[in-house]
């Protein structure tokens, strides 16, 4: 139970995992990494809507799945993407700005990596 919860508050406060285990310095750099980069990704105009089906309409299988993955992988970001997920336009219209959308994207990809080393970190020291 110990391990899930960790996940869990890892995924929602950015940097949570060593926040946990008291490393303060790693803590605060993945949460300043995940929040600056979901900052940017919005202010680049990226969004975090998920792609409706109709907005998925002439698209094959392979690209259909990759861009809800992609939209998936945004919302890995935590708590920062779940307070801007309420102002999204459409999926398409987040699409347009693609440095955007990329930065809201590889937020969610740090705060994975900072959980995933956390955890192994703990696992390390005992």
């Amino acid at each position: 139970m110990k391990t899930a919860s960790a996940v869990v508050f890892g995924w929602l406060v950015p940097g949570g995992g060593y926040l946990l285990e008291r490393r303060w310095g790693r803590g605060a750099i993945f949460a300043g990494l995940v929040v600056a980069s979901v900052a940017a990704g919005l202010a680049l105009g990226g969004n975090l809507a998920w792609p409706r089906p109709e907005e998925l309409q002439g698209v094959d299988g392979f690209t259909a799945l990759m861009l809800r993955l992609g939209a998936g992988a945004k919302l890995l970001a935590g708590f920062p993407a779940l307070l801007a997920a309420g102002g999204s336009r459409t999926f398409l219209e987040g699409r347009v700005h693609e440095y955007g959308s990329t930065l809201l994207g590889l937020a969610g990809v740090f705060n994975v990596l900072a959980v995933a080393d956390a955890l192994e970190t703990e696992k390390e020291a005992r």
